[in-house]
Parts: structure tokens; sequence; C-alpha cells
């Protein structure tokens, strides 16, 4: 118990069982009360545990499978109490373990090809790993130096998530695991660990595979040790994983995860995923990866193969709300587009040159328009416009404006407002409702408000707008108004307060400072839900709902009406 008071509570439930002559460790791990004790550092208790009878037999419960008829207790409570017990980081029990041959022995028979791997167990095997890591750093990086196969039976094993965080933290790829121990990385010099995990790409057809090595990897460019840092930028790496990447008999999962390491060695603070947030940036033994020159050229060898790959003749049909897709985008194209679009990042000039010759940026262009209703992918094409746009290479604006026609295409966008039931693209209409608004409509105001932001300080991009009087027009006639409408500091309610006023303290400020029209704020709002994209059925029923449900969250007065 965490209170216990002489004469105001009794004998802890676990001390009665210490009292019996003859008790076994079921016992106590059957008593609710036995992980409180641990971690009170009951004497008594510690001093049974740390026997190495009893490490051994929870040592057992985490790492041995049991048959299916055996009671519920010893196939889910007993091993999740022996791996708490474990984790909370007794250091009497913990040295038992890792002073002792036999018993690391056990602990690591869990990775053996021959063993049963099940998920609840591998979570209970990590954490113990893991915790040894952290408070028995220095003995088990000596112990499994000695077993080098452990290495590899952990990478033949890295489609289990908590086996790849157990391998995450043995190679060195987390920002604190090692920063009292940096000397126990030099082992890793003399294996191939990273080949090994990269290999998975060819030699697995699991996704979970493919994805868990590209997550080990990508930590790796986040924080990587010295002796890894030099080889994952490598050409010959690079090569590797693009060998891997572009094998025909290989799944498409392969591409997109390989290509998601060649994204975060371009932008190591990129995270491939969410589930392994291991980046910070103060880091204690390893540093961002930095794409060298000649990683990039390595990249820029197999580009060509790799854009061919954004042309496809699949008839695969994906059954949509506003019609069907013919053939679908796919995840390798997307993630073909984000490579391209990461690449125009780092500023390398050959890129560049490379990306207009086999013209990956008007294909991706094309692809914008082709699927009006991917944001993801109209994300991933607006930055390559902005980067382009942005830099200081005339060449790629002038390749944008002219050869991509980013503004021609923008305007017969605009003319047509919906989806064409005419086009040979792949986005196919229902025949059996009126067409839908297009969905990129967002995307392509704001690249034609960068191109109005720009054209004050570049004069070819003001002169080729000012030789388009379609533009002209457009953005007099129709870009203007949208701009007002979508303008929240013109808003009379509904303003974010992340982007105005944020020094204010409440609402109260706001209503004395502001008298608010009523009229003023349904007109707004009924302008807004007429700006095209919804029908007169919405409007009605939003005249109906969404303006009161407005009015009560949002405006200062009429919130505090009873």
């Amino acid at each position: 118990m965490f209170w216990r008071m002489t004469g105001l509570s009794g004998a802890s439930p676990v001390d009665t069982i210490l009292d019996k002559e003859n008790f076994t460790l079921e016992e106590l791990l059957d008593e609710d009360e036995i992980i409180q004790e641990c971690k009170a550092l009951n004497s008594r208790l510690i001093n049974f545990l740390r026997d190495k009878a009893q490490v051994e037999q929870l040592l057992r419960y985490v790492v041995e499978e049991v048959p299916e008829d055996s009671e519920k207790k010893r196939s889910f409570k007993f091993p999740f109490i022996a791996c708490e017990i474990f984790t909370c980081e007794i250091d009497v029990i913990l040295r038992t373990l890792v002073e002792d041959e036999e018993l690391m022995d056990l602990l690591f028979s869990f990775v053996k090809p021959d063993h049963p791997h099940s998920t609840l167990l591998s979570g209970y095997f990590s954490k113990v790993v893991i915790c040894l890591m952290l408070r028995k750093t220095a003995p088990l990086m000596n112990y499994v130096q000695g077993h080098p196969e452990i290495v590899v039976q952990l990478v033949d094993l890295i489609g289990i998530t908590s086996i790849m965080e157990v391998l995450i933290r043995l190679i060195g790829a987390d920002e604190n695991i090692y920063s009292n121990y940096g000397d126990a990385m030099q082992w890793l010099e003399n294996t191939d660990v990273l080949e090994m995990i990269a290999d998975k790409f060819s030699s697995s057809d699991s996704p979970e595979v493919h994805a868990n090595a590209a997550e080990i990897l990508c930590a790796v460019t986040r924080c990587a040790p010295p002796s890894l840092a030099t080889k994952i930028c490598s050409p010959s790496f690079v090569g590797r994983l693009f060998h891997h990447a572009l094998e025909e008999s290989r799944p498409k999962s392969v591409l997109v995860h390989s290509l998601s390491v060649c994204i975060s060695l371009l932008d190591p603070k990129r995270l491939a995923s969410a589930s392994y947030q291991a980046f910070k940036s103060n880091l204690s033994h390893g540093a961002l990866v930095t794409a060298s020159p000649e990683t990039v050229d390595g990249m820029l060898e197999s580009l060509g193969n790799l854009l061919k790959l954004l042309d496809t003749s699949a008839e695969n049909v994906l059954p949509t709300t506003y019609g069907y897709l013919r053939p679908p985008l796919g995840k390798h194209r997307l993630k073909i587009v984000e490579f391209i679009s990461v690449l125009l990042t780092i500023g390398s000039e050959t890129a560049e040159k490379e990306l207009i010759r086999q013209s990956a940026i008007k294909r991706s262009i094309d692809l914008f328009f082709e699927y009006p209703y991917n944001n993801f992918l109209h994300h991933h094409v607006e930055n390559i416009i902005v980067s382009c746009l942005e830099g200081k290479r005339t060449e790629l604006i002038e390749h944008v404006l002219n050869e991509c026609d980013i503004v021609g295409k923008i305007l017969v966008a605009e003319r047509l407002s919906s989806l064409s039931t005419e086009s040979n693209g792949p986005t196919v209409p229902s025949e059996e409702r009126a067409p839908p608004r297009i969905g990129n409509v967002g995307h392509m105001t704001r690249i034609a408000n960068k191109l109005i932001q720009l054209r004050n300080s570049n004069s070819t991009i003001q002169a080729h707008l000012q030789e388009n009087t379609e533009w002209v027009e457009w953005q007099t006639n129709v870009l203007v108004k949208r701009n007002e409408v979508e303008n929240v500091y013109h808003w009379a309610c509904g303003r974010p307060t992340s982007l105005h006023d944020r020094g204010r303290d409440s609402d109260d400020d706001d209503y004395r400072d502001r008298d608010y029209d009523v009229a003023a704020l349904a007109n707004n709002l009924s302008q807004a839900f007429r700006y095209g994209i919804y029908s007169n059925d919405y409007i009605e029923e939003a005249s109906m709902t969404v303006y009161p449900v407005l009015f009560l969250h949002h405006h200062p007065i009429l919130r505090r009406l009873p």
C-alpha cells in the first residue's frame, strides 16, 4: 500500500503471504498489490524476487508460450505481472538477470527462429529488454556483442512492431538511450545491420515488414550514431534502396517505403509516421544525417525509371461518391510526387535540371488536375510549384510558367469549375447526378495568390501575368472577390483566435471593442454558403440549423443569454 500508518492499517496482503511457511511465486503474482509493494521497495518481497530461481520463473512467464487450454491467469495475468516487476527497475533484480549468462540466454531465446512469437509476449519481451538498455546498458551490450546472432534474429522479426522498437534502440537510433554510454556503439562499425534491414525489402512480401524496416532506417537518419551516419547516406546504400524499390516483381509497398527512407535522407526532420516520434533537436550522441551531393546524385541515377511509374496503363476502377477513378492514383504515385517535392527543397541545381529535363514537374502538375479530389496530391504539387516559383533560378520559374503552363491550366479549371463529363481523364463523374465542383479550387487559389505575391519582386512572373489578358480579367472579377469572402479578418464572427488578437484573455474584450450586428453576421454566413459550393437545399438547411449554432458558440453576447 502507498499509505500505511502504524495502528491505522492492517498488514499488506503481500506480507501476509510472505509470513507463510510455504508459499509460491504464483501466490504472490496473483495478489493485486504486488506491483505497489515492489515500487514501495518492500525488502522482504524484493529479497525473495531477487533469487535466481524466481527471476528465472518470471522470465519464463515473459518469453514462453503456454497451451491454449491454460488458465487465464497463466496466459495473461502472470506474464503481465512478471513484466511489470522487471520494469519497476529494481536494481538487485535486474542485476541478478544481467550477471547470469543462463538467464540472459533464456531471455533472448525468445528471438530464436524456432520460438513462437505472439504479439502479446513480444510486447513484454520488448519492455524488459528496453528496461535493461536504460538501466543496465553496459552488461546488456556486452552480452549482445558476444552473441552477434541476436542482431540477425531481431532483423528477421522486424515485422513485429515491438521487436522493431528493440532494434531501433539497440542500434542507437534513439535520442537518449546511450547518452551515458557512447562507446557501446563502436561495435556497430563491424556489422551489416543496415544492409540486412534494407534487404528485407527484397526478401519479404509483408507490408508490415517493409513499413517497419523503413521506420528503423528513417530513425537512423534522424538520430544516427557516427558509425551508421556515413553508411546510410552513401551512394551505394541509396542505390541498394532504389534497386529494391524498382524491382518489377516486388509489391508496391517496397517502393513506397523505400522512398520514405530517401525522403528522410533529404529531410531528416520529416517523420515517416506517427508511431515513432524519436526526433529531438538536442541530441546527445547522434546528429541529423545531411544528404551530400553524392547522395543526391545516387538518387538521380534512378530518377528516370522512377518517373516511368507515374504513367500507368492499369485499368483498375475505384468507385467513389462522385463517380469512379480509372485508375486510382495509388500510394506509389503519391509517394513519387512527394519525393519530387522534397527533392526540390534541398536547393540542388543538378536535381532541378534533371527534374526539368525528365519533365517530372510537368507530370506532377498534370496529375494535380487529373485527380481533382486527392488533397494529399494537391498538397505535394502545391509545394512543388511554390518551391519552383520561390527559387533563385530563372530556368525553373520559366519552366513552370511556360512548359508546365500553370497559369493556363488554372484558368481552364476555373472556367469549367465542375468535373467534366466529356473528359478522358482518370476521374469520371457519375451519370446519375450532376457533376460536382472540383475539389482543388482552394489549392489553385493559394497558387494564384502566390503568383501575385511574387510578381512584385520577380520580373519574369510579372511579365508573364501581364501578357495574359484572361488572367487579368479572372484576377479582377473572381480572385479578388474570392479573397474578400475567405479573409477571416473581415468576418464578424467565427474569427480564429490564433490568427488575430492573441493577447486578449477573454471574449469580454471582444464584445466591448466591437458592436456586433446580427443582421451582418447572417449576411456574411449566407455569402459563405452561396459561394458556389453547396446547392440551394444545403443553404436552406444551413439557414435553419447552422446560424443559431454559430451564434451561440461564437458570439460573446448571445452566448451569455439564458
